[in-house]
Parts: C-alpha cells; sequence; structure tokens
C-alpha cells in the first residue's frame, strides 16, 4: 500500500461561447446559462480550492447575490465562498480573511499548493492568468461549457498563449439548453 499523496489537478473550468468568448465587449455575461442539468454543485464539492486573477477576484470573489436571488443561486455562492481563495496579482499582497495573494513565483506557490492533501482546485481565471498558467503547463485539465451563442466580440479565452498544447478529449456532455461541455486532459506525452 502506498502513502503517495495524489496530486490535485488544477481544473480550468469557464463558460464559453461558441465564438471563444468568455464575457462580451462591456464585460457581460448575461448569455451564459446556468443549467441545472450541468450540476454545477457537484463540480464544486469537487474543489476545495478556487484560484483568481485580481481583476476576477475583485468582480466575482466576494460576491453576493441580492435577496431576491433564487434559493440556489445563494446556495451556489454560498458554496464557493466555503472555498479557500488565492489571487494572483501584482499589486495586492499579503492576504485578507477571504483570500492569499500570490505576487511571484507562480510556478513554484503552485506546486506546493498541488502537493498539499485536499480536493482538486478550480482555476477560475480571469484571461490573462489564464494564459499565464497554461504557458508555465500548469492546467490539468480544461471544461469548457461551450454556449449556444455568438457574441463577435468580447474578451476571448484564450490570448498571447506562448506555445502550442496538445489535449486528449476525456468526456462530451450535451444538455437540453443546448450548452456542450467538453472536458480535455492535458497531453503529457
Amino acid at each position: 500500500m502506498s502513502n503517495k499523496v495524489k496530486s490535485r489537478k488544477i481544473i480550468l473550468d469557464l463558460a464559453v461561447t461558441l465564438d471563444g468568448f468568455i464575457e462580451g465587449k462591456n464585460g457581460e455575461v448575461d448569455w451564459c446559462i446556468m443549467d441545472p442539468e450541468m450540476e454545477f454543485t457537484n463540480f464544486l464539492h469537487q474543489i476545495d480550492t478556487i484560484l483568481y486573477g485580481r481583476k476576477s477576484y475583485d468582480l466575482w470573489g466576494q460576491y453576493t447575490p441580492t435577496i431576491k436571488a433564487a434559493d440556489d443561486e445563494k446556495e451556489m455562492w454560498e458554496l464557493i465562498h466555503s472555498k479557500e481563495k488565492y489571487v494572483f496579482s501584482r499589486t495586492q499582497k499579503g492576504s485578507n480573511n477571504k483570500a492569499l495573494f500570490v505576487n511571484k513565483n507562480i510556478s513554484e506557490e503552485v506546486k506546493k499548493l498541488k502537493s498539499k492533501p485536499g480536493k482538486d482546485i478550480w482555476l477560475y481565471g480571469g484571461a490573462s492568468l489564464i494564459t499565464t498558467f497554461m504557458d508555465l503547463g500548469l492546467v490539468d485539465e480544461f471544461r469548457l461549457s461551450v454556449h449556444p451563442v455568438v457574441l463577435g466580440e468580447g474578451r476571448p479565452l484564450f490570448i498571447d498563449i506562448g506555445q502550442r498544447l496538445n489535449l486528449k478529449l476525456i468526456n462530451t456532455t450535451t444538455y437540453s439548453s443546448g450548452v456542450v461541455q467538453l472536458i480535455y486532459h492535458l497531453d503529457r506525452n
């Protein structure tokens, strides 16, 4: 019997439009379908840590739904906020009672985090943090939920990727809403 701890995976899980945008030109995400059939809370139970870029954290890291929000939305955000949070920022340092800020040595910090016991880790984003993680070879799994909308412009999922990445398709799921979830693993061969 081995005492080796299973390495945690870094999972990029994002909604994306058919034309490859993660938000509209004004930052809108109103096109994102929160399809109950997708069982997003199951994904949230598979992770215990969320990685944010500073801008994404400022927008969503402490988001609170309105009082009029549906109970399932409130439950989802409560579950998100129960996770350990790391914010990658060039400007903010230290930590607060809600997040730890990482300013340098990203690869080393992430490798330390992955070697700790725990569940998998959600790479939430934004786009520049995703690019950094991809260029450093730190993303283990890509879960992209392709939504049935074409925006024509906005913030693309992938920007300025420095190298080719070969991926292996692990699973596809089509939902009645028209969303198609694609799960790829980084092909490390």
